[in-house]
């Protein structure tokens, strides 16, 4: 399946909109996490993570982030 999306302006990023059937299929609700990833550098590809060892990974690499660029992003957000 490929569909054809625009980003929207969200305070100072940008969203993409995820509609609710391709949500339904996913098995994707407002608590599960998601993997971004860009294998080759030009693509981005978003897995929900259904697994506990992947969300304790997930959860780490986001602390990681957060201790190391917390700052930053958040001077970017205002």
């Amino acid at each position: 399946m490929t569909i054809t999306k625009k980003l929207t302006k969200h305070g100072n990023s940008y969203a993409l909109i995820i509609e609710r059937p391709i949500l339904d299929l996913l098995g994707i609700d407002d608590e599960t996490m998601l993997q971004i990833s860009t294998p080759d550098g030009t693509s981005i590809v978003i897995t929900p993570l259904k697994n506990k060892a992947l969300k304790r990974k997930f959860s780490s690499s986001l602390r990681k982030i957060n201790k190391k660029y917390g700052r930053v992003l958040k001077n970017l957000a205002e």
